[in-house]
C-alpha cells in the first residue's frame, strides 16, 4: 500500500465539531456503562458459542481499541492505562475462544479504565481538533456503537430483558396493516456506489465512488413480515423439501397460537411486523418458493436514498445477494482488520440499521456484513421480481 492510499483516512472531512463527537461519546459511552454497571455475576457469564462475547471482555475491548486509536496512535509501544491490555482486549490476536478461559480484570477495574479513557477523549475534545484526531475520534465511538448493539442482540439471543431503550420507535400495527406491499419499479440507470471524498467520515470498504449500470428492476415497498413467513414455513412447498425451513428460534407455537420472543418477553406473533432473525440461507430459500429474488447492495441502497414516504422500512438490518468484496480501487485504512480479512466470499452484504442502531450509522453508504448463516443479530429482508 502507498504512503498516498495509507493516509486516505486524513481526506474524510468535514467532521462534526468537537461539541458533536463530545455529545456522541457521551452518549454511547453512557449506553455501554448502564448495560455493564449493573450486570450480576450470572450475566458476565455467557455460553461459549462463536456468536457471542463474554460481557466484561467486550467492555475490555471497546476501550482498549478507543485507547489504541485515539491515545496511543495505534502503536503497541505507547503504554495503555491498563497492564496487559494489549494481550487481553486485541480481537485480532486474543483467539475467540480463549475469551472464556483467560482470566479477565474485575469489573470495577474495567469501569474505571472506560472511565479513565473516555475522560481523557473528552480534555481532547475540549479544544481545537486535527483532521487525524477527528478521524479515530469517529471510529471509536462508532465502533462502540456497534458493540452497543452486539450487547443488544447478545441479551435478545440470551432471552435477558432489553439492555437499553431503542433509538427509534417501534413501528405500529395500524400503520404496517394499512400499507399493502406492491412493487416499485426503477428503469435502467447508472449510480454512484460508494463514497466520495469530502463527504465525511466513511469506512474503508466503501471506497471509493464509482458508476455501476444498473438494469431495470422491481423491489418490494415493505419488507416481508412474520405473516408473510409463517405462511412459506407452512406451505407444501417448503414441508415437502428433504429439509424443511423451520421456525426462527425466537418463535414458538402454543396450540393454534404462534409466539414471538422481544427480548424476555413472549408475545403474540403480530403478522403484519417485519419478520427478523432471518438467516440469509432461509431468506434464500423464502425466495425460491415465492420464485423472487433479494436485491443486491446497489438496488438497496438506491431504495433507501429515495423519500420515505415511498417505501416502507423493516427497522432491521437487510440482507442483500450481495458477498461482501471490496470495490475497485480498495485501499485499507489504518485498522486494517475491519475490512479486509472478511474479503473471503462467506459474507453478505446488509444495509439499513436496526432499532438499536444510532441515526449516525444509518447512512446509505454503510455497508455491514455477516456470514450467511447468521440471524442473530436484527436483520430482515425484502424481495425483487426476478
Amino acid at each position: 500500500m502507498s504512503e498516498s492510499l495509507s493516509n486516505d483516512y486524513l481526506l474524510y472531512a468535514p467532521h462534526p465539531p468537537a461539541s458533536t463527537l463530545a455529545q456522541w461519546l457521551e452518549e454511547c459511552n453512557h449506553i455501554t456503562r448502564q448495560i455493564l454497571s449493573n450486570i450480576s455475576v450470572a450475566d458476565q457469564m455467557v455460553p461459549q458459542i462463536n456468536i457471542l462475547n463474554p460481557p466484561l471482555w467486550e467492555l475490555g475491548h471497546l476501550t482498549w481499541f478507543h485507547e489504541f486509536w485515539v491515545h496511543r496512535d495505534g502503536q503497541e509501544s505507547k503504554p495503555s492505562f491498563m497492564k496487559n491490555a494489549d494481550y487481553l482486549f486485541n480481537s485480532s490476536e486474543m483467539a475467540h475462544q480463549d475469551r472464556w478461559s483467560t482470566p479477565m480484570p474485575s469489573l470495577d477495574k474495567l469501569l474505571e479504565y472506560n472511565h479513565r479513557v473516555i475522560g481523557s477523549t473528552q480534555d481532547l475534545l475540549r479544544a481545537p481538533i486535527d483532521n487525524k484526531a477527528a478521524y479515530f475520534i469517529q471510529l471509536a465511538i462508532f465502533h462502540q456503537d456497534m458493540h452497543n448493539e452486539a450487547f443488544a442482540y447478545m441479551w435478545q439471543t440470551m432471552g435477558r430483558s432489553m439492555p437499553f431503550a431503542p433509538f427509534a420507535a417501534f413501528t405500529s400495527t395500524s400503520k404496517l396493516e394499512a400499507k399493502a406491499r406492491d412493487w416499485i419499479h426503477f428503469p435502467k440507470s447508472t449510480i454512484q456506489a460508494g463514497s466520495e471524498q469530502g463527504s465525511g467520515f466513511i469506512f474503508d470498504n466503501e471506497k471509493w465512488a464509482h458508476s455501476i449500470d444498473l438494469p431495470a428492476f422491481n423491489i418490494a415497498s415493505t419488507p416481508v413480515t412474520n405473516g408473510d413467513y409463517l405462511e412459506f414455513l407452512e406451505s407444501p412447498v417448503n414441508l415437502a423439501q428433504s429439509t424443511p425451513v423451520g421456525p426462527p428460534s425466537h418463535w414458538k407455537q402454543e396450540g393454534d397460537t404462534w409466539l414471538e420472543r422481544f427480548f424476555n418477553e413472549w408475545l403474540p406473533l403480530n403478522r403484519a411486523s417485519a419478520v427478523r432473525h432471518i438467516s440469509h440461507l432461509d431468506a434464500q430459500r423464502f425466495c425460491e418458493c415465492h420464485q423472487v429474488r433479494l436485491p443486491n447492495e446497489h438496488e438497496l441502497s438506491l431504495l433507501m436514498s429515495q423519500k420515505q414516504r415511498n417505501w416502507q422500512s423493516s427497522n432491521l438490518w437487510e440482507w442483500t445477494s450481495s458477498t461482501f468484496a471490496p470495490f475497485p480501487g480498495f485501499s485499507a485504512d489504518p485498522y486494517v482488520d475491519y475490512s479486509q480479512p472478511w474479503f473471503d466470499g462467506s459474507y453478505q452484504v446488509l444495509k439499513g440499521g436496526s432499532l438499536f442502531t444510532p441515526d449516525r450509522l444509518k447512512r446509505v453508504a454503510f455497508r455491514n456484513f455477516y456470514q450467511a448463516h447468521r440471524s442473530d443479530h436484527f436483520c430482515g429482508f425484502r424481495t425483487c421480481l426476478l
